[in-house]
Formats: C-alpha cells, structure tokens, sequence
C-alpha cells in the first residue's frame, strides 16, 4: 500500500487530483476534456525531497524547469531542477547502496524487480497516458510502449539465470584452479532519450539492476515525468534498499553539468547513452579521463531498398510503419528510401494513397496515427530539411510543410525525385517524411543491386536498414553486405527485448536488449586458485 503525498506546481491546472491508493485506481483519475487533454496522474511525483528512496534530498531553493504537452504547448508541470551538486550525491548513494544490492542473491534482486514489473503492467493505462501527455505519441503506441518496457524487465529477470562462470583446467599442473566469473561493473550512469520515455530507461535499468549494479538515471528534460512514475513505482515496492535506483531530471541548461558527472565521477562504472551522435561523441570525449566502459546507442539514418522482385504490398506496409511510427521520431526509422525503376511508380502510388490517409492530431484523439512533433524546434528542423530539399529539385506528392493544426504538428509528407546529394538524405530526419530515390535506370538487375548497395552504405550511420525482396539468394547476400547492425529483410518490425540493438560506425558501441546487453554492466574476474588442490590427495 502506498501514496504520494503531491506538492507539485501544476501551471493551469487547480488540482482536482487526489493521490490514491496503488492498484485501486478508477479510471476517472485521468480526466478528458472536450479539448482531449488529460490531468496529470496523482500519484507522480514531481517533488523529489519526498522520494526518499531514489534520490538525494535537493539543495534549499533548488529552481523549477517546465515541462510541455507538445499537442497544445501547454506547461502541465514545473519538475524540480537537478544540477551537478544533487547528481554528485545522487552517484554516492549508488555507490553507496550497490554492495548491498549485489550481495542479495539473484533469486531475490529478481523477485523484488518482478515486483517492480507488475505495478508496471498494473499502471499500464496512467503511464501510457503520461507518455501521450509530455511527449505526444498517439495512445495505441504508447500503450505498446509500455508493453515493450515491461517485457525488458521480465527478460532480463529470466535470463539472469544464465550468466554463468567458467573452470579453465590449468594445462600445466594439476595443482590450480581457474575460475572466471562476472560481477557487476558497479554504478551505471543512464542517459535516456524524449522518444521512448519509458521503454529505453527499462531497456537500460533493468540489464543492469539485474546484474547487481546501482543505477543513477538523467531521463531527457523534455519526458521526465515517465522517469518519476517509474522511480515511484520502484520505490513503491516492499524490500527495496534506498538509493539502487536513482533519478536526477534536469533541465537543458543543466544536462551538460548533470552529465558531465556521469562522465567523470570515479565511482560510476558505465555510461549507457541512447541519443544523437553528436552528444555521443561528447560523452566518450568527457569519460575518457576515466576511461569508462561506454554503451551508446545513436543516431540513425536508415535505407529501405525495394528490389524489382519486392511484394509491392508487403514493401508499402513496411514502409509506413517503420517511416511514420511514432511521427518518424526513432533512431531506426527509414530516412532513405531506394525504390527500384521497374517498380517506383507503383510503390510510389500505393504510399502517396497510405500516407494521405494517415490521420494527425492529439495523441488522445480516437484514431490518430501521427501526434505533434517532440517541440517546436524540431518542426522547424524537419521542415528546413524538407524545404531545402525541395530547392534542389525534389517534389512534393504529399504535405510538405506545418500541418493545419499548427504548433508541434507537421503535415506527413512524400518527396519523390530526390537525389543523394539532398539534406533530406544526407541528415536524418527525425519526423514523418518519406524521401524516395529512384534507382536501377538502364542497369541490369545486378548492377543495380551493386549500386543501391553502395549508396545504402554511404553513409557514416550504421544501425538499422531494411529490404524488401522475394529473390531468396538475394536476401542472403544483401543481408551479409549491409553495413549496418539491425537488418530487417521483409520486415518492419525489428525490435524486442530478445535481440541485440547495436550501431555501426558513427551509431554507437555496445549492446542493448538481448543477453549481449550484460556485457556492459559486467566485468570478468579471473581468480587462480593454488595450494595443495590435488583431488587424489587425503
């Protein structure tokens, strides 16, 4: 039984909120508008100095930051603002705890995070709201947003069971023993990014509890309330010591202080980041004064290739998912779309039909497929890319600028007749523009197959790209030839909690999801074991 007891600046809205009591929530708790808007779940927490077990208490007249629902640019809350001050004591209670933590045996760290797993399932309705509210996407993708976080959670509780250690026979003697086993690198320091709010703090989080280490977590400043719901529902659970799991939201003008303790601070083992390539590369630049073990999942700039053999239906579908899921904004969706001569014109067809249908609005809304953009500098950005695009000869079949709802809201879009060399290729995009490249004019079927290969590799971003074929042999080929880390050859769909996700070149180091994810937050230790160990001896 537990309840939060809210001191929570709420700007526009008086509460009529009520804090309440976990896992007797009625429905009503969430209100809906005539506007669709939704009142803030009670029971998140905003304060932090009443959450003791998972923060530090914050300095005496610590400032506010605002957090905006990117559908009406609306305040919904004002959430207090970390600096590096709190974020250092936020790193000694981890280091602090973490002993104590790996000490518990692993049946009973996994059963208090399998506890932590069913207030999740359990709050599925207010977190997924909470999610359209701060960060837009429509409620059906959410909702599968926190179905994704949950299964982290739950996998890496099983899989744990199977880290095991090693006995190396000594070739030389019979008189040692080598052992290898693993432990728990200590204190992992989590960067998490606005897209997924939820499902990439538990893709991190939950690898690395599990193991044994203490987590110290800065949630993106525009979705840190998905952060603080996760942080209560954590700390609401019966046998949790203080300061495993640790949150320290800060504003932007605070993330590269708050950041730059992660980076340094000695006692933080790891540093797992999934944002752009650019604060990536400040992050290895800013960890390698303590030479940190790095897991950075970034940037993406991802081809779809359909080969002339390609089900024409299937690609469309594909395409339409992985470009206009959650209105373009992920690392894996496809930013390059390759449609070879012989079927451009029809796929072309069938996705200006599918894109024009899509419907924008509220992620409230029944029926909306594609919500506003994170803020509004990022309208401004995709529409740069995609107006510039235009001047240099691309075309305009679908949208192509700010949707009728104005704001955050950025009408879906079909260039068609873009070339390589267009921003609109050379950048990712992070919104719902599909840019088709026509390819394979005057060539022969192989030659083109060499030459879309090319271009689809052309480019310093290795993490995730797609095709679409029905030539079997080809499907091998071109799966062992793209120089990417997520390949989906007739699929969409690429991501669980049972693969890894790992970048190429410039889109990171490391592993998430799958048992490869253990690896960042475990180091080996060979212990030689000597003395009279001869098994015949009395």
């Amino acid at each position: 039984m537990w309840s939060f007891r809210n001191s929570v600046m709420l700007s526009q809205r008086k509460s009529s909120l009520r804090c309440w009591k976990y896992g007797s929530v009625p429905r009503a708790s969430i209100h809906t508008s005539s506007r669709h808007e939704r009142a803030l779940p009670s029971w998140v927490p905003l304060e932090h100095d009443t959450h003791q077990k998972c923060i530090a208490k914050a300095s005496a007249g610590l400032s506010r930051f605002a957090v905006a629902d990117p559908a009406t640019g609306e305040t919904i809350a004002q959430v207090a603002d970390y600096t590096g001050a709190e974020a250092r004591r936020a790193v000694e209670r981890a280091a602090s705890a973490q002993s104590d933590w790996a000490f518990l045996t692993l049946a009973k760290r996994t059963g208090l995070l399998m506890e932590w797993h069913r207030r999740i399932v359990e709050a599925k309705e207010d977190l997924a709201s909470l999610v359209v509210l701060e960060m837009g996407k429509p409620l059906a993708q959410a909702r599968g947003e926190i179905d994704y976080a949950a299964s982290f959670v739950a996998y890496y509780c099983e899989q744990a069971k199977r880290i095991h250690g090693e006995i190396i026979p000594d070739p030389r003697t019979d008189q040692r023993k080598l052992l290898v086993q693993s432990e728990p690198i200590g204190v992992a320091g989590l960067i998490t990014p606005w897209n997924f709010p939820v499902a990439m703090i538990t893709r991190k989080a939950a690898a690395a509890l599990t193991v044994g280490c203490s987590v110290v977590l800065k949630p993106s400043e525009d979705t840190p309330l998905s952060a603080l719901a996760l942080a209560e529902l954590w700390s609401s659970v019966d046998g949790l010591p203080g300061g495993v799991f640790n949150v320290v939201p800060c504003s932007r003008e605070m993330a590269s202080e708050v950041g730059t303790v992660l980076c340094t601070h000695d006692s933080v083992g790891v540093v797992s980041v999934t944002g752009s390539t650019n604060t990536g590369k400040i992050v290895m630049q800013r960890s390698a004064s303590t030479l940190k073990r790095l897991s950075l999942e970034l940037g993406g700039n991802a081809p779809l290739i359909v080969f002339p053999s390609a089900d024409i239906g299937m690609a469309v579908d594909g395409c339409m998912l992985t470009k206009f899921r959650n209105s373009g904004q992920t690392c894996v969706c496809a930013n390059r779309i390759y449609v070879h001569d012989s079927v451009h014109d029809e796929f072309v067809a069938r996705l200006a039909e599918k894109v024009s249908q899509l419907k924008v609005g509220n992620g409230f809304e029944e029926g909306v497929d594609i919500g506003p953009l994170i803020n509004e500098r990022a309208v401004e950005k995709v529409d740069s890319l995609v107006q510039s695009s235009v001047a240099a000869g691309a075309k305009v079949l679908v949208g192509g600028g700010h949707h009728a709802l104005g704001g955050s809201f950025y009408a879906p879009t079909l260039l068609t007749g873009v070339a390589s060399d267009m921003p609109c290729v050379r950048e990712e995009i992070f919104g719902p523009v599909a840019s088709i490249i026509r390819y394979g004019q005057g060539m022969s079927v192989r030659d083109s197959e060499e030459a879309v290969l090319k271009q689809a590799n052309a480019s310093k971003a290795g993490l995730a790209a797609y095709f679409f074929s029905e030539d079997y042999r080809q499907m091998w080929r071109v799966s062992q030839r793209l120089q990417y880390g997520i390949v989906g050859a007739n699929e969409a769909a690429v991501t669980m909690d049972v693969v890894p996700m790992s970048g190429r070149k410039e889109s990171g180091v490391g592993v998430e999801g799958s048992h490869h994810a253990f690896h960042d937050y475990t180091e080996h230790k060979y212990i030689c074991m000597g003395g009279n160990l001869d098994a015949r001896a009395p």
